[in-house]
C-alpha cells in the first residue's frame, strides 16, 4: 500500500477568484464511509474481496494500512481497484504497532468495533485534530460487550489502548445520539459475538454498514421504531468475500454543486451521485431553496441507487433547515452555510451540535469563515442563522486543520466579489485528492 502521509508538514495557502460560468462534467471521488468500509470487510471476510471506485484519500488509506496491520493483504490493481484478501472472522492478528489513524475518525471508531470484537489488544492513535475527538461514546458500548479500555487521554480521546473480548456479549444498545460510527463499531463487535446483538437509533443514520453487512453475507434485520431504527446483527456468520463498487461520494459532489448554483451562468452534470435518502439532506434543502438540479439516469451500484445530477445557477432563497435532518447531511453544512450566503433572506439550520465535534468545531469555524467574508451571521446555541445577499468575500480563512472547511470557502471565492483565501490545503487530500483539477476542469481560478 501506499505510504501514509506524515502529520508533519508546512501549510499549503490557497486563493479562489471569481469564476467564468463553470461548465462541463465531472465525477467526485468515490464515497468515504463506503471506501472505509470495503477495506473492514475485506479484512473481516475470509478469502479475495475485490473493490472498485475507491476513493484514494489519506484517511481511507490508512483504513487500509490498519488492516494490513491486523492480517489482511490488500494489492492496488490500478487507479480506485484494490484486492484484499482477508484472514476471516475471528482469525484476524493483533497489530505489533500502535494502528494510525490520522485524521480519520470514522476509520478509528470503526476499528475499534473490529478489535473489540476480537480477543486481541491494540492502541489507536491519530494526528493532533483526531486526538481531540471523543472516543468515549464507542468505548462505552463496547465496554458492556467486555472490551477492557486499558489506556485513554483525557476524557476518551486518543492514544486509546483496546483489549477486545474474546467471547463479546451480544447487547441491545440504544446510541445516544444519531450516529453511523457508534452503530457500526457495535455491530462490527457484535460479528464476532454468540447470539444477536442490536442497536436502537432515535434518528436513522447512514445505512452503509447494515448494506455491507448483508452484502458480504451476514443476517440483518432492520426495523422502523418510532423516528428511528432497530438494527439486529445475527453474530458470527460466514462472511463471504464480495465485489464492492464505490458510487461517487455525495458530500464530495456537494462542492461542484453549490459552486454551480452560486456562478452565475453555469450549468454542469455531477456524475454515479449516491442518492441514498440517509445522505441526500443537502439536496433536500437546496431543492427548498430553489435550486436548479435534476437527477438523470438513476440506476443501482453496488447495492446503492446513484443518479448524475444537473445543476444550473439560479436564485437561491433563505429557508429553515429542521434539526432533524442533520443525520442526512452532517458533513454538508459547511457547504450549505456558502450556499446560504448567496440566497435571498436568512437561513436557519438548527441542531448542529454535531458539528462542534467533527475534524474541527466546525460550526465555529463556519462562522467565523462567514464573517472573513463579510457575511452577517449568528450561533444561537447549537443553531447557525446566516444572512444572504452577494458576499464581499477578500478574507482569509482559518481551516483548523478541516478539510470540508477548506472547501467549502475556496466555492465561495468563485463567486464573491473579492477573492477568498484558505490558510491551508494540504488536508484536502483526506477525502477529495483532485479537488483542485476537478474544479479546474469546469472553469475554476485558484491561485
Amino acid at each position: 500500500m501506499s505510504a501514509h502521509s506524515s502529520h508533519s508538514r508546512a501549510a499549503s495557502p490557497l486563493s479562489a477568484v471569481r469564476a467564468r460560468p463553470l461548465k462541463g462534467r465531472v465525477r467526485p471521488p468515490g464515497d468515504k464511509s463506503i471506501s472505509h468500509r470495503a477495506f473492514l470487510f475485506g479484512l473481516l471476510a475470509c478469502g479475495e474481496t475485490k473493490v472498485e471506485g475507491l476513493l484514494e484519500g489519506d484517511d481511507v488509506l490508512g483504513t487500509g494500512k490498519a488492516c494490513e496491520a491486523l492480517g489482511a493483504v490488500i494489492e492496488r490493481l490500478g487507479p480506485g481497484q484494490w484486492r484484499i484478501r482477508g484472514p476471516g472472522l475471528g482469525a484476524i492478528l493483533p497489530p505489533r504497532e500502535t494502528l494510525d489513524f490520522g485524521n480519520a475518525g470514522t476509520g478509528a471508531r470503526l476499528m475499534m468495533g473490529v478489535v473489540g470484537g476480537h480477543g486481541i489488544t491494540a492502541t489507536f492513535d491519530g494526528d493532533a485534530s483526531l486526538r481531540k475527538r471523543p472516543m468515549r461514546r464507542i468505548l462505552d458500548p463496547l465496554r458492556l460487550m467486555g472490551a477492557q479500555v486499558l489506556s485513554e487521554a483525557d476524557g476518551g480521546r486518543c492514544p486509546i489502548g483496546l483489549k477486545g473480548a474474546r467471547d463479546p456479549a451480544p447487547i441491545e444498545y440504544r446510541t445516544p445520539v444519531a450516529s453511523a460510527q457508534i452503530k457500526s463499531a457495535v455491530l462490527l463487535a457484535g460479528l464476532n459475538a454468540p447470539g444477536a446483538t442490536t442497536v436502537i437509533e432515535a434518528q436513522a443514520s447512514r445505512d452503509h454498514t447494515e448494506k455491507m453487512l448483508a452484502h458480504f453475507g451476514a443476517e440483518v434485520i432492520v426495523a422502523a421504531e418510532g423516528e428511528g431504527r432497530r438494527v439486529t446483527l445475527v453474530g458470527r456468520p460466514e462472511l463471504r468475500p464480495a465485489t464492492v463498487v464505490v458510487p461517487a461520494d455525495p458530500s464530495s459532489a456537494a462542492f461542484p454543486i453549490v459552486a454551480a448554483l452560486i456562478v452565475p451562468g453555469s450549468d454542469i452534470v455531477v456524475e454515479g451521485v449516491m442518492m441514498n435518502p440517509l445522505r441526500t439532506g443537502l439536496l433536500k434543502t437546496l431543492g427548498e431553496m430553489g435550486a436548479h438540479i435534476e437527477a438523470l439516469d438513476r440506476r443501482v451500484e453496488g447495492g446503492e441507487e446513484v443518479a448524475d445530477l444537473r445543476v444550473r445557477h439560479g436564485t437561491l432563497r433563505g429557508v429553515d433547515v429542521p434539526a432533524a435532518r442533520a443525520p442526512s447531511m452532517i458533513d454538508e453544512y459547511p457547504i450549505l452555510a456558502v450556499a446560504a450566503a448567496f440566497a435571498s433572506g436568512a437561513t436557519r439550520m438548527r441542531g448542529l451540535s454535531e458539528l462542534r465535534v467533527k475534524e474541527s468545531d466546525r460550526l465555529a469555524a463556519v462562522a467565523a469563515g462567514l464573517k472573513a467574508a463579510g457575511v452577517d451571521c449568528a450561533i444561537d446555541g447549537d443553531d447557525l442563522t446566516v444572512e444572504g445577499g452577494r458576499p464581499r468575500g477578500g478574507g482569509m480563512v482559518s481551516t483548523q486543520m478541516d478539510h470540508r472547511i477548506a472547501m467549502s470557502f475556496l466555492v465561495m471565492g468563485l463567486a464573491s466579489l473579492e477573492p477568498m483565501a484558505v490558510d491551508d490545503v494540504a488536508m484536502i487530500a483526506t477525502s477529495f485528492p483532485d479537488f483542485g483539477p476537478t474544479m479546474e476542469q469546469l472553469g475554476a481560478k485558484f491561485r
